[in-house]
């Protein structure tokens, strides 16, 4: 029996899953943690320099390039898991593990201090894989409990859970930082490092929401006659000969790849660049990040009612091209004024073009198949893909010249290319639907 879309239930257990990891988001990539790290690895001997296994780097360069090795992992890894998932049927039982592997590794940095630096920044790639392996599979459900019609509304409440989440969590956390006192604290590393092991505590304690109500798999998902690892990789195989034969999917992935560089890079470099370019302290940091959460879900909230009036593809367009003007922005921010500036920019179109790239997606995509997670393979790793190249752009650029700045409008040209993709799009998806129009 297929499991019923739009069912209220399934969807809002679906939304907790973003819910419970979004707090990673928030505290481990933008807030807390860059903050901490960079004030941790600071060296009044050897600057911004750290080692790691006998190597030296620039700090915040080694946290791009393990974040980056994190990405290039999942890009490997999960087509095969995804098939094989597929295959079996056993979507969540992924989305579990992965959930499982990335808040323990959360809950370890707790124990971040230099004296086991090596073993802190390996907790942080692996929190790392954690958080983008469950999304994979989190995201493969989208067109299985919701019907076209209802998808970018259901991409959005997911993201609106996790922004509304992630600042609790990120208040939580405010409260052990900005008052260590009230709770008898006088290590001044503390505060942060409990701010992890909460993390990682709500990260899991959450996710057994979805993990109880969520749907196993696709019923016909073990149908297939052959060896469940071959057939992971015939599953790839069908799934890339079918992109042939689905003109918008083939068309929107090369833009997605070009401004999701941008995107997703920005999203993970913006506090360190505040921490080390603007030396803001982890307070003010905090509150940029809060501010943009809180306009993000009104974002992402008004960008599922333009879709729905204008159309995907345009909305879509008008949001790269608004991210590329802030990215070339950044190279002249000097001061925390202008940050907070470019951050509320930032919180209007990160919900949006986060959730309307996903369920974009999922209406390209073939409906009612079994093979979601196969499909949404393609689209994950099209995006860890674009911020493994991001991320280590940006890491070369900063080790060449030192400036953040420089690496932000290197940044700048992937969004270009991704607009102009997008702009492609617009056009060919105009005139497909036009001669589906004649034709019937």
């Amino acid at each position: 029996m297929t499991p019923e879309k739009n069912n209220k239930k399934t969807i809002w257990a679906w939304a907790m899953f973003d819910w419970a990891n979004q707090s990673y988001n928030m505290v481990i990539t933008s807030t807390i943690f860059p903050a901490y790290y960079v004030a941790i690895t600071a060296n009044k001997e050897k600057g911004d320099m750290v080692s790691f296994f006998g190597h030296q780097y620039v700090n915040t360069v080694l946290s791009n390039y393990i974040l980056g090795l994190s990405y290039l992992i999942i890009v490997v890894m999960l087509p095969i898991l995804t098939s094989i998932a597929d295959y079996k049927g056993h979507k969540k039982l992924y989305l579990q593990f992965f959930t499982w592997m990335g808040s323990l590794a959360c809950a370890g940095l707790f124990f971040f201090t230099m004296d086991n630096f090596e073993f802190s920044m390996i907790c942080f790639g692996i929190a790392s894989v954690g958080y983008c392996g469950g999304f994979v599979f989190y995201n493969s459900y989208l067109p299985q409990i919701a019907t076209i019609d209802q998808q970018d509304a259901v991409s959005a409440k997911g993201f609106i859970y996790g922004f509304a989440g992630s600042i609790v969590v990120q208040v939580i956390c405010f409260v052990f930082v900005l008052s260590p006192s009230t709770f008898g604290i006088t290590d001044d590393a503390l505060p942060a490092r409990i701010s992890f092991l909460i993390v990682g505590i709500w990260w899991l304690g959450f996710s057994i929401i979805p993990f109880y109500l969520l749907p196993k798999g696709m019923p016909n998902a073990g149908s297939h006659n052959y060896n469940v690892f071959t057939g992971g990789f015939k599953e790839l195989a069908k799934v890339w000969y079918n992109l042939k034969h689905l003109p918008l999917l083939k068309r929107f992935l090369p833009a997605f790849f070009f401004y999701s560089v941008g995107v997703q890079t920005i999203m993970l470099v913006a506090a360190n660049f505040g921490a080390k370019e603007l030396k803001m302290p982890e307070e003010s940091l905090i509150s940029i990040i809060l501010i943009i959460q809180l306009v993000a879900i009104i974002g992402a909230s008004f960008t599922a009612k333009l879709s729905g009036k204008y159309g995907n593809t345009k909305v879509l367009a008008g949001i790269v091209f608004i991210w590329a003007l802030i990215c070339a922005g950044v190279y002249f921010v000097t001061n925390a004024m202008q940050f907070y500036v470019a951050a509320v920019l930032v919180g209007i179109v990160m919900g949006g073009v986060q959730s309307l790239s996903r369920s974009t997606y999922s209406k390209y995509i073939p409906q009612n198949i079994p093979d979601t997670a196969s499909y949404f393979s393609f689209y994950d790793v099209t995006e860890k893909l674009s911020i493994v190249v991001g991320l280590f752009t940006f890491g070369f650029v900063e080790s060449l010249t030192h400036e953040m700045r420089d690496s932000a409008l290197v940044l700048d040209g992937f969004f270009v290319i991704g607009l102009l993709l997008l702009v492609s799009l617009s056009i060919f998806e105009t005139g497909h639907q036009s001669a589906k129009t004649v034709i019937a």
